[in-house]
């Protein structure tokens, strides 16, 4: 007997059923059969499904001589299912990588729940994708089960049938089927749910809900819209025939006419001459199934009225928005003309020699390579103020009382950049800030560079998708200083911003900690992060890829990795900075850190003290290996597609050829390279020792100081004004792709580091 019996529904979709089954039959997890029903599909879905039922005999086919109907295709299936758990996908969907695998593992963690609810993506035909709003819900419930009577905000979940899999023997013993006509998933997932005394939840996106420009059934203008009331009066008859559902029935009986004013609101369900009968009904309905003392309040007091009042309502509503939109091109307008003015007053006082400005990561707090230059500034030079833009208030609260802040765009932070002698900031300021006569820019960049960045963008018109490289250039154009770590970066800076800047070879500031951190640093470090006493710690950081709409794909299975590491090691995962709040997390990596296969580090805003808790890094293609290479510590690269990612964004050497250690270009060299040892080996060494040769070069731990002593306070009268020294050619970072140096130097070098 199978654990899954993954039924699937097959009506005109021959277009994305191969998808569909692909994405099931690819599952790791390998104990389930699929009961494709073909709904007498008059494309070639038919003949697609024989194809697979060939190949494979998990596949079983059932032909229907008539076309019956997404719900009653399901009860067709019902029949023939053995397996432990009912799991029915729609054919236009997918299974993301391990779902099937997740989904074992949470019913065996919580010994087999009647129902089992987990996340889901919607995937736009256009190819964007964006995750349920109300995902966090899954892990606001607890590890354990629960009713809807614990936790009756899980009703507020899209309830449809294909986000849940359930008990084949709790279904059998209840009797659930589906009924014929539109939103058959309601008079199903209400029952069930209501009834189910044992519900857990998967905090995973286990799905693909496809959303295609044509072809979705509710999307479509049809009377048969009207079936939602039949659906609702079945739900309702559910819950009449339990006396112990009774306490119920004011809930759905509000549900019901929201869901229903919800259908009237949408443009592409009912036809107009339909909407004014819809509404009569629902109102109709709405009133005879009012339960006794039920108070009626918000948009449900419409069902109470006519129809013209409906429209009246909806009418005000829309010209209330007009006005408001109005309104605020007007508040817009005169908040541009305050700021302008006060920008003015600010400009036309003197620069105060005593006050930094400092920002980090798009205005994200006190990080990164300006916070390791706040932090000297503060201990050898405390007479000049140090002030942080941050974007919010909530990121303002985030930041220790005795570190000044201002909002991003507010009058004091106008006031405070109108007058700063220096601006410290790891990218771009905004547009709005001018660059006064005898302010200090310092850049201080992201890394060490092995993507193209900025002006070398042009050639790579996938990768600067959203990117502005002239307005990004122009903003560049008021930088002072870049700071490098290595002659590498100072020649791929010069090269990617065209600008009129002095390279400053200080080294990277916030590797001060890394170069000068001590065994208590260390054990600190893991500490923090929860992690036992004598394991090794493997860090894994996948860097984002440009030729994936959204930046994330999966290249290795988490769980798979952390139980082939094995007892006695700790699998730290931090994805790139720009998937944290995306899909990506969802995908696997916040159950499996709920669950302790793992610790996502992917929040922790002090990257350095994740570096210093890990024994070693496995990347691909992430600039934290250059960071990292300052522990001496082992490096992994795991390259199973370095020619995608180099075809698409770009690199200014290769990676695989001059690697911090060994190379790993499938799954099964990767997990090789760590039960053999071999990550460690003198090989390792060997490689990890000629890296940071070249790329840490500045790093001496003394990087912040030699930016405050001499690019501030101007100590032993350095003028940071040499001529430039043109390098040999030969140590140019190479260029994969064509493009070309500048004809002439744009910008001054110095090395500070002497």
């Amino acid at each position: 007997m199978a654990r899954f019996s993954i039924i699937i529904p097959v009506f005109k979709v021959q277009g994305f059923l191969r998808e569909c089954l692909d994405s099931v039959l690819g599952q790791s997890y390998a104990d389930f059969e699929v009961i494709a029903v073909d709904d007498c599909s008059p494309d070639g879905c038919g003949a697609i499904l024989d194809e697979y039922a060939k190949r494979d005999n998990r596949v079983r086919v059932l032909h229907l001589s008539e076309n019956v109907g997404l719900g009653r295709a399901r009860n067709a299936g019902m029949p023939y299912a053995t397996g432990d758990y009912l799991f029915f996908l729609d054919s236009d969907d997918t299974l993301t990588p391990g779902a099937l695998h997740a989904m074992a593992d949470r019913l065996a963690d919580t010994s087999d729940p009647d129902v089992l609810v987990f996340d889901y993506v919607r995937a736009y035909w256009w190819g964007g994708a964006r995750r349920n709003v109300l995902a966090h819900m899954l892990a606001d419930t607890g590890y354990g089960t629960f009713t809807v009577a614990e936790h009756p905000e899980i009703l507020d979940l899209l309830m449809v049938v294909w986000n849940k899999v359930y008990r084949r023997d709790f279904v059998e013993r209840e009797g659930f089927t589906f009924p014929p006509g539109y939103y058959e998933d309601t008079p199903w997932t209400f029952p069930v749910m209501l009834t189910a005394q044992r519900i857990a939840t998967l905090d995973r996106i286990c799905l693909n809900y496809r959303q295609r420009r044509q072809g979705n059934i509710l999307s479509t203008t049809s009377r048969k819209h009207f079936d939602i009331h039949d659906q609702y009066e079945r739900v309702f008859a559910f819950v009449d025939s339990r006396a112990e559902l009774a306490s119920w029935r004011p809930y759905l009986h509000a549900k019901m006419g929201k869901h229903c004013l919800d259908i009237l609101a949408k443009p592409d369900r009912l036809a107009p001459s339909d909407k004014a009968e819809f509404f009569r009904r629902t109102a109709e309905m709405f009133r005879e199934r009012k339960p006794q003392g039920a108070s009626i309040s918000g948009k449900l007091t419409l069902l109470e009225g006519s129809y013209a009042a409906y429209r009246a309502k909806q009418h005000a509503v829309r010209m209330g928005r007009r006005l408001e939109r109005r309104a605020q091109q007007v508040r817009r307008a005169a908040s541009r003309r305050i700021e302008r003015g006060q920008s003015a007053v600010a400009m036309r006082r003197s620069l105060d020699p005593n006050l930094a400005v400092y920002s980090a990561f798009s205005h994200k707090g006190v990080i990164g390579d300006p916070a390791a230059i706040y932090h000297k500034a503060r201990e050898i030079a405390p007479h000049i103020r140090g002030v942080w833009v941050v974007r919010d208030k909530r990121q303002a609260e985030l930041v220790p009382e005795d570190i000044a802040t201002v909002l991003l765009d507010s009058a004091e932070y106008r006031r405070v950049t109108g007058r700063a002698k220096y601006f410290i900031n790891n990218v771009n300021w905004p547009g709005t800030l001018t660059k006064r006569p005898g302010s200090v820019h310092i850049h201080t960049h992201q890394g060490t560079p092995l993507k193209y960045m900025a002006a070398d963008l042009l050639t790579k018109p996938g990768a600067r998708h959203g990117f502005n490289v002239p307005k990004m250039l122009w903003r560049a154009d008021r930088w002072d200083y870049s700071l490098v770590a290595n002659r590498h970066s100072e020649l791929v800076w010069e090269r990617a911003y065209p600008c009129h800047f002095t390279s400053a070879r200080t080294g990277s500031p916030r590797n001060d900690v890394l170069v000068n951190a001590g065994p208590e640093a260390v054990e600190a470090a893991r500490a923090r992060f929860g992690v036992p006493a004598g394991h090794t710690v493997v860090l894994y950081a996948p860097t984002r890829r440009d030729y994936r709409r959204g930046g994330h794909v999966d290249r290795i299975d988490l769980a798979r990795f952390a139980r082939d590491l094995g007892t006695g090691h700790t699998l730290v995962v931090r994805l790139h900075p720009s998937l944290a709040n995306g899909t990506a997390r969802g995908m696997g990596l916040a159950d499996l850190h709920r669950r302790g296969v793992l610790i996502d580090a992917t929040d922790e805003p002090h990257v350095e003290e994740v570096m210093l808790a890990a024994d070693v890094l496995v990347t691909d293609y992430s600039a934290l290996m250059f960071d990292y290479a300052n522990l001496d510590r082992p490096i992994v690269i795991h390259a199973d597609d370095w020619g995608a990612y180099a075809a698409s964004r770009g690199a200014y050497f290769d990676i695989t050829a001059d690697a911090p250690g060994h190379v790993s270009c499938s799954y099964r060299e990767l997990a090789w390279l760590f039960a053999s040892g071999t990550w460690r080996d003198g090989e390792s060494a060997r490689l990890r020792a000629g890296f940071r040769e070249r790329f840490c070069e500045f790093d001496d731990g003394r990087a912040a100081e030699r930016v405050v002593r001499t690019l501030m306070l101007r100590q032993n009268g350095e003028t940071l004004e040499p001529p430039f020294a043109q390098l040999p050619d030969s140590t140019l970072p190479s260029t994969p792709t064509g493009g070309s140096l500048p004809t002439t130097p744009t910008s001054l070098s110095v090395d500070l580091t002497t």
